[in-house]
């Protein structure tokens, strides 16, 4: 009897190591994947275009959902300091970030909000 349950809780045990295996590898497997925008997001880069956000934004959050695995390639530069909503990092606090997301251009010009990808490109110059 205590050979069935010792086989039986085997058995569970190795489904779920190649259960949670399996989706440590295809999560591995997606993140290093060529993103959609890899050419634009670094075009955007090359041409000093930075994307200002905070961890707790939800609009900064879909704005990197849109960007994908490309969003690898964007300058971001983090503004929320830890635990603290109310505060922001010294480079934002440097460049004036008063909302977020927030997008700068060399030529000093920003755009507030989630953004199309496209929609950068074509004020950044950088064709898709």
């Amino acid at each position: 009897m205590k050979t069935k349950k010792y086989s039986s809780l085997l058995v569970t045990l190795a489904a779920v190591v190649i259960v949670v295996g399996g989706l440590i590898y295809l999560s591995n497997r997606q993140s290093g994947a060529p993103g959609q925008y890899d050419q634009l997001a670094q075009c955007l880069t090359e041409k000093g275009v930075k994307f200002y956000g905070a961890s707790w934004c939800p609009h900064c959050a879909e704005q990197k959902r849109m960007f994908g695995n490309s969003m690898k390639y964007v300058d971001y530069v983090e503004c929320a300091l830890p635990g603290n909503q109310r505060g922001q990092t010294k480079p934002c606090d440097d460049a004036g970030i008063e909302s977020y997301p927030t997008w700068i251009f060399p030529d000093g010009t920003r755009i507030t909000g989630e953004q199309l990808p496209v929609v950068l490109g074509e004020k950044a110059g950088c064709s898709q």
